[in-house]
């Protein structure tokens, strides 16, 4: 049994490399064989990436989040495009739009940068992995005419089985994380049934989302096993077949090899 976390925040885990390198080894050996780090700012990616760069466990996205919308840095663009050459990179992102935070203020800056990480991702021949809060319309309105030929990656999905449905027209990957553990979770409990279960991903969204088991704690790249567990027996299915269903399609979702 093994497990892909396509989307963990590694450098909000740790601080010190050392750190970093030592909550990678442990994942390990907890049976999280691959990890994508995510970073919000491309100065968290730049220091982040630095300091795993001899965890050849761990695949790197790069991107600006909505969260920086007001101040992505210098030469953004560039450095976007500079740092996807960079080995292990296999994804742009995370991306997308926040109107709940409403980060900037303006849903038209959020818009703007989102668009823009679709070109670039295009651009790149690499996937998109997607942030959605509170703007599904505009985001699959958007997705339906610039989603970039590799697709993209829904990441902690938390629509309704009626956005699914819209978002299965696409080349989409729907990936699930701690919030599916959650008792009051039965709108994308009943996603995560419906859904052909080769378009399903999961991921930790570490040191956020803790799945209930460890609620109150700290989430921690390891406790993805919760999630795997609650997404088997909604389906009800074992979880040993699932958790290998979903590691091919993370390697899918990402255009991996199957011996990386």
């Amino acid at each position: 049994m093994q497990f892909f976390d396509t989307h963990a925040h590694i450098g909000l885990l740790q601080d010190d490399k050392m750190e970093q390198l030592l909550a990678v080894q442990l994942a390990r050996v907890k049976m999280v064989k691959h990890i994508v780090s995510i970073c919000n700012s491309l100065s968290d990616f730049e220091r982040t990436y630095a300091n795993l760069e001899s965890a050849s466990n761990v695949f790197h996205a790069v991107g600006v989040s909505p969260t920086e919308v007001a101040n992505p840095g210098k030469d953004w663009e560039e450095r976007i495009l500079s740092h996807a050459t960079k080995n292990r990179v296999i994804a742009i992102g995370e991306t997308g739009l926040d109107y709940y935070h409403m980060f900037g203020g303006d849903k038209s800056l959020q818009i703007e940068l989102f668009l823009k990480h679709l070109e670039l991702a295009k651009q790149l021949d690499l996937p998109v992995i997607i942030h959605n809060r509170n703007s599904g319309d505009d985001l699959l309105n958007i997705l339906a005419e610039k989603l970039p030929p590799k697709g993209g990656i829904l990441h902690c999905f938390g629509e309704d089985w009626e956005f699914a449905k819209k978002a299965l027209e696409l080349n989409l990957t729907f990936s699930f994380a701690g919030n599916l553990t959650f008792k009051n979770s039965r709108s994308i409990q009943e996603v995560a049934h419906n859904l052909p279960i080769e378009r399903i991903v999961i991921e930790s969204e570490a040191p956020f989302m803790t799945p209930y088991p460890y609620k109150g704690e700290r989430n921690k790249i390891s406790y993805i096993v919760e999630t795997a567990k609650a997404l088997s027996q909604i389906r009800e299915t074992y979880l040993e077949e699932l958790s290998e269903s979903l590691y091919a399609n993370s390697l899918r979702a990402f255009s991996l090899p199957k011996d990386v």
